[in-house]
């Protein structure tokens, strides 16, 4: 009896050591990483151009910048909200710096525009750069001369404080790879076609690459 309870003893320590060793790895991992939050209109289409990035680990669809809490899909779009659709990129910074993630970032939208992006028009698919700290301050505000130098324009994407970031339905992550098949204007769909129908209808990348040409990343020349 005292051998099995010995043995029991030893396994559940065993175990709460495993326990112990995982929690405190997945603390350092989370520690090694970072996000960066910024609006870039349709959060469909920012999301899949930055899952494709070296050392991004995820992107996630959402809203920030406004004052409703936990907000829709359908309220955000009103524009009554003060949300924009945005997207938060969690990175690995030993892999790609956040200077490098902005310059990617402002490269893959019109900058220019300063009432929504592309055929999307209103206050919730305008640009913005969210920063938490002076230092991402000062890259965002360089990402704003460097684009207003290369493109010789006003710049509208705004610098803004990070806030509170809400995280979209399930049915908006992701919807870019999406095999669920959803009804839209160009019929029934599987979501991945119907994103790439939309993003084609939309004229995002004819517009971004007639702005940064052979700079554009995220589109094949």
């Amino acid at each position: 009896m005292g051998l099995k309870s010995y043995s029991l003893k030893s396994i559940i320590l065993f175990i709460a050591i495993l326990a112990g060793i995982a929690l405190n790895h997945s603390r350092a991992y989370a520690a090694q990483t970072k996000t960066m939050v910024v609006a870039g209109g349709c959060f469909w289409c920012v999301e899949s151009d930055f899952e494709r990035v070296r050392g991004v680990i995820k992107a996630v669809s959402g809203f920030t910048g406004g004052h409703t809490e936990n907000p829709t899909y359908k309220q955000v779009k009103t524009g009554r909200t003060g949300h924009f659709e945005a997207v938060q990129i969690t990175y690995d910074p030993a892999k790609i710096s956040y200077e490098s993630l902005l310059k990617l970032f402002i490269m893959s939208i019109d900058p220019t525009d300063g009432g929504g992006q592309f055929c999307d028009r209103g206050d919730s698919y305008r640009t913005a750069i969210f920063v938490s700290n002076p230092r991402e301050k000062a890259i965002a505000e360089e990402t704003i001369r460097y684009a207003k130098r290369s493109l010789r324009r006003s710049i509208r994407t705004q610098i803004l404080p990070a806030a509170r970031f809400y995280v979209a339905g399930p049915p908006h992550q992701n919807y870019y790879r999406g095999t669920k098949r959803v009804l839209t204007r160009f019929g029934i769909r599987k979501q991945s076609e119907a994103y790439q129908a939309y993003r084609k209808a939309c004229g995002r990348d004819k517009r971004v690459q007639r702005l940064w040409g052979a700079n554009a990343p995220f589109i094949t020349h």
